[in-house]
């Protein structure tokens, strides 16, 4: 016997619980903020509209399914199943966040904040939960391409928006670059890191350097199977060279990176806390993932 589809909503605690948990009352709190000049009226507004959101969503669910919620925080505790369908309440960024957890589940993003948000991920509002579970099965979905780093360890990282490589804490990071299948071309370099990113991403982090580069490349867009690439900051020195700071990564096409440094990191949609450890000597490659994102459009 099948079991019956499990809605799984995802949700970030808000600010308000996060303030009165850490000053603990809602009048200190209070002073805290207006102390910095702002007004705790505001946070806590935000707040009701997230909880009345959730409560919405959740009463829309129908009665035949089963139901989860898990916190941002315990994103990477939670088992999900192929027959979840995945409720996203919140920012844009959340449905990032859960997107590297996921194995083909369906993904509904619901806007707690519109007008606030940008609503690229989060396209739909809490009224529209009920209409849109029952049509999920046929729904139309857009397949996001993810990027996915891998190490010569068997380390694996994906991400919807973006990967960044190098030093924790940003600082100058020492590796050799190269594309694979590129002739053996390869640059040692000494940069602030570099970003590799998708379609999504383009929306985001990516777009801001490529606007700040003025790039003649052509940023993808989220359906699109490729990715671009920037190296940032990257210093010229005897040692090290300039020439390979940008480009296109089609699949399945790789961009490796040996390490020169004593530790750097990867990670993904400025998730620093789940990142992966690389050390002196070891090689990363990054590029098109072959699991995509389905959002409900």
């Amino acid at each position: 016997m099948s079991l019956a589809p499990r809605a799984v909503l995802v949700h970030r605690t808000t600010e308000y619980v996060e303030l009165v948990a850490h000053h603990g009352t809602h009048g200190q709190a209070a002073f805290f903020l207006s102390s910095r000049g702002r007004d705790i009226g505001e946070v806590a507004e935000r707040h009701e509209r997230t909880r009345r959101a959730l409560a919405e969503v959740t009463s829309a669910i129908p009665l035949t399914w089963r139901q989860a919620h898990v916190e941002r925080a315990d994103l990477d505790r939670f088992l999900f199943a192929p027959e979840d369908v995945v409720i996203v309440v919140g920012q844009d960024g959340l449905v990032a966040n859960v997107a590297k957890y996921l194995s083909g589940q369906p993904v509904l993003g619901i806007d707690t904040e519109p007008g606030r948000n940008p609503g690229v991920l989060v396209r739909h509002r809490p009224g529209d939960t009920a209409k849109l579970l029952t049509a999920v099965a046929g729904a139309s979905v857009d397949e996001l391409t993810m990027v996915e780093a891998v190490a010569d360890d068997t380390q694996r990282l994906v991400a919807l928006n973006e990967i960044y490589l190098g030093a924790a804490g940003h600082q100058t990071a020492r590796y050799r670059l190269g594309l694979e299948g590129d002739g053996g071309v390869v640059e040692a370099q000494a940069s602030s890191g570099v970003l590799v990113g998708t379609g999504t991403g383009a929306t985001g982090w990516l777009r801001s350097v490529w606007q700040e580069r003025g790039a003649a490349l052509r940023l993808p867009a989220p359906t699109e199977t490729r990715l671009v690439w920037f190296v940032r900051e990257a210093w010229p020195s005897p040692a090290t060279g300039t020439l390979l700071t940008a480009g296109e990564l089609p699949a399945p096409a790789r961009l490796r990176l040996t390490v020169e440094s004593e530790r750097l990191v990867a990670f993904g949609d400025g998730m620093e806390g789940d990142s992966l450890e690389l050390t002196w000597g070891q090689t990363v490659e990054v590029g098109v993932c072959g699991e995509r994102l389905r959002l409900v459009g």
